[in-house]
């Protein structure tokens, strides 16, 4: 895999594959079982769907229709919003869809601590317990297509039939000794120095290469990148910070090992993210019972660029 050439975003510049590493979120320290999480509040006259995981922390999500459950985990740094045209759609078509804003991101809480791969697949699993969800397809995106990996290594598959992973950050990003195709600990350095200095500018530059823009033929509207950088900003900064260790540096190859259940691979073939080669392809070497579907030519952010595609796709693995 090829070092990009700069690890400092710049103004009208796009980063190189090499900035895959910003897709995912890793391993730290854990946060309390939450099974006494407690479901949705009021806030004066209006009901605020919510949860409150075991450490206190306010967990937002969304829950629209009814049917089959499917859950959807998000990319780093964005919300739940980032799924609704997957989320409306399946809606319509007969499906429960549940989705959260990962803690620290959106509208949920900004933590000080636990903002790590086994922190957040926690918090999916409060929400999961707290709605007690069953027979679930999990959906997971870049860093939350982590978070999936990782709940069903640490708390199991008793509530879920099959996941899909799209543009997802595992097996691991961070380059090793053992995985000598990663990026350099510098790549990393230079992304938490870019969004320490300047975030707002920092997420403007990213959404270009998140969406393919800068590619011959691309069509990716103003206001998607808008909406990015708008999402990307409802973030915590120390949240989004954090995470840039956690997706850096969590090895989910024994996680991958573990899952028995379905697994449905979607990645896109011009991932200037997540590099297919170096996630994907890897990631299908590991699973017991996996299925794969390449986009070629599509971005990291195929769910948008892509969505009709996509959509139907996810329609005939969940019907199938």
């Amino acid at each position: 895999m090829n070092t990009p050439t700069s690890l400092v975003p710049r103004r009208h510049e796009v980063f190189a594959a090499g900035t895959a590493a910003t897709a995912a979120l890793s391993a730290g320290a854990a946060v309390a079982p939450e099974h006494s999480a407690s479901p949705s509040r009021s806030r004066g006259t209006s009901k605020v769907n919510t949860i409150t995981s075991k450490d206190g922390t306010q967990i937002f999500y969304k829950d629209w229709g009814r049917g089959p459950v499917v859950t959807f985990s998000h990319g780093w740094p964005l919300n739940a919003d980032a799924w609704d045209g997957q989320m409306h759609f399946l809606a319509q078509q007969g499906f429960r869809v549940v989705a959260h804003d990962r803690r620290g991101h959106g509208r949920s809480e900004q933590a000080s601590s636990n903002n790590d791969m086994n922190g957040y697949a926690d918090v999916l699993a409060a929400v999961i317990e707290t709605l007690d969800l069953k027979n679930i397809t999990m959906i997971g995106h870049s860093t939350g297509g982590g978070e999936v990996v990782r709940y069903l290594a640490r708390h199991g598959s008793k509530r879920v039939a099959r996941a899909v992973l799209i543009g997802a950050v595992p097996p691991i990003m961070l380059k090793s000794s053992t995985n000598p195709d990663g990026l350099p600990l510098e790549v990393f350095d230079g992304l938490r120095a870019s969004l320490a200095r300047d975030r707002a500018q920092f997420y403007r530059e990213f959404a270009i290469p998140f969406f393919g823009a800068s590619r011959d033929g691309a069509h990716v509207s103003q206001g998607t990148l808008d909406a990015f950088w708008s999402w990307s900003m409802q973030a915590g900064l120390k949240n989004a910070y954090e995470s840039i260790k956690a997706f850096s540096e969590t090895d989910f190859t024994d996680d991958l090992k573990k899952i028995e259940i379905p697994i449905l691979l979607m990645h896109g073939e011009d991932d200037q993210i997540v590099p297919v080669n170096d996630s994907a392809r890897k990631s299908e070497k590991l699973l017991k019972n996996v299925s794969a579907i390449y986009y070629p030519g599509a971005p990291h952010g195929l769910t948008v660029t892509h969505q009709d595609q996509v959509n139907a796709d996810l329609l005939a693995f969940l019907r199938g």
